[in-house]
């Protein structure tokens, strides 16, 4: 009867710190979230600083008032080519408070360059790209830079890349609109039009 009060006692015990370790953690995660929006507001995406391929910062609310849109790029895919269609984009819509930003990742198949240098000379001399490109990111899973975490969760559907160029379309307000898969070109009518619509919010 001895060792089994110790047996059952032990196991109360252990039950006991997995339960603290797991509100513990819920507690450093919702403080990390409060330090980004004070008071309970709700976060946007002109909370999130990215870094450019060159290293410099890239506060995504230098964007603010304007639509964005975030598109996770590869050098070396099938849909590589959309580089194309996202700069038309870019030269179509600057004026009127658009701009495409592009995240290059190899989270799919490895297909891009793991020197950012490698990367935005790739972009730059293949399609003349002028649209700020950040670093090389991780865009899926547990490891995503901070704002795909946020896109998973603000989101109901199309709220995580599952390829590359996956595009998310950020309002004026920096809410997330909507995510287009990448078979989605940029050209299309389905796209375009979500784009004029936002510009006119």
């Amino acid at each position: 009867m001895r060792m089994w009060a110790f047996v059952l006692g032990g196991a109360a015990i252990l039950a006991g710190v997995a339960m603290t370790l797991t509100a513990t953690g819920g507690q450093v995660e919702s403080g990390a979230m409060a330090q980004t929006a004070p008071d309970g507001a709700a976060r946007t995406a002109f909370d999130f600083t990215m870094t450019r391929i060159d290293g410099r910062p890239l506060p995504l609310s230098q964007f603010r008032g304007q639509v964005m849109l975030v598109v996770n790029t590869a050098s070396m895919c099938g849909f590589t080519p959309q580089y194309d269609g996202l700069q038309k984009l870019q030269d179509r819509y600057k004026a009127k408070g658009f701009t495409v930003i592009g995240v290059p990742s190899g989270d799919f198949m490895g297909q891009e360059y793991d020197d950012n240098g490698k990367i935005r000379e790739f972009c730059e001399t293949r399609f003349g790209i002028t649209f700020p490109m950040t670093e090389k990111a991780h865009v899926k899973g547990g490891r995503a830079a901070p704002f795909y975490q946020w896109a998973r969760t603000s989101l109901a559907t199309n709220n995580e890349p599952q390829w590359n160029f996956h595009k998310f379309l950020v309002g004026r307000d920096g809410r997330l609109i909507a995510g287009f898969g990448p078979k989605v070109e940029p050209g299309s009518p389905e796209l375009t039009a979500a784009i004029e619509k936002a510009l006119g919010a």
